[in-house]
């Protein structure tokens, strides 16, 4: 199923995308993965735990990271796609903003590109025309290396939301198909606990803007920001808080770490919305 437009699971839960860091610095799961067999392992247990897509990394975009060059970046990559792609039919993704990696990471056997520049990368537009693909914009301040360093908005809702919308413009009067697009936006690049806080309070706009919209916001630093002191491990509760919050807005997918709990708050969620099982 290449196009994912439908945006909602039959009975009203969002969609659930899995993390699969396959990275030595990633700010939850860094150097857990990087072992092929490990990261293609993990890849199906998150399947069987209701997964619906496998979103790969091979470039951490944590606060601060260091900039990984395409060659290593596909090195990580393209052998986990190809391996998952033998076991399975399920949709993958390919958490990338470099052009070549997502042509080389789709050629590999991926579904989906989820790029944190929203397509601003040189040749990018042309390349996501090209493909066909779904692809997911996200809006992100800066670059991972820079976007922690005193991120400021006079109103983060309408700048993300105006954001976007130019992004998806820019990108289908660039060949991409209106019904290829995704938005994101962005909980945790270039903002802070302030600026999360409201865009998850009003991310009814973002919903509103008429485009699917991924939500991610697990295990995040902003979790450990209200609870202080909350390790990655220690964010389980924060991060189904975000994501049912998310889906009481209507997003289309959550990327999460922890597939079943999240998948058990959601369902419960929606059990209690219809008054019955």
């Amino acid at each position: 199923m290449r196009n994912i437009r439908t945006t909602r699971r039959q009975s009203g839960i969002p969609f659930i995308m899995g993390v699969l860091n396959v990275t030595p610095d990633s700010f939850s799961d860094g150097g857990d993965f990087i072992d092929q067999q490990a990261a293609v392992t993990r890849g199906l247990e998150m399947l069987r735990n209701g997964a619906d897509v496998i979103d790969i990394g091979g470039e951490s975009t944590r606060p601060g990271a260091a900039p990984v060059d395409a060659a290593e970046e596909m090195r990580r990559v393209i052998p986990v796609i190809k391996a998952l792609r033998e076991q399975t039919a399920a949709r993958i993704s390919i958490d990338t903003f470099k052009p070549e990696v997502a042509r080389a990471a789709i050629a590999a056997g991926a579904d989906i590109w989820n790029d944190v520049m929203a397509l601003r990368e040189e040749g990018a537009i042309a390349t996501a025309a090209e493909l066909g693909v779904p692809v997911i914009l996200m809006h992100m301040a800066g670059t991972p290396t820079t976007m922690q360093q005193a991120p400021r908005y006079q109103d983060v809702v309408s700048e993300v939301c105006d954001f976007l919308t130019d992004r998806a413009d820019i990108a289908m009067a660039g060949g991409v198909a209106a019904d290829s697009i995704w938005l994101d936006p962005g909980i945790g690049f270039g903002k802070s606990l302030d600026h999360n806080l409201a865009l998850m309070h009003d991310l009814d706009q973002v919903i509103a803007l008429g485009y699917p919209v991924l939500f991610g916001a697990s295990r995040k630093r902003f979790i450990a920001a209200i609870d202080e002191g909350a390790a990655e491990t220690e964010r389980l509760g924060g991060s189904l808080a975000a994501a049912l919050r998310a889906a009481q807005a209507g997003a289309a997918m959550v990327r999460v770490h922890d597939i079943r709990m999240t998948l058990q708050a959601l369902k419960v969620q929606a059990a209690i919305r219809e008054g019955k099982s």
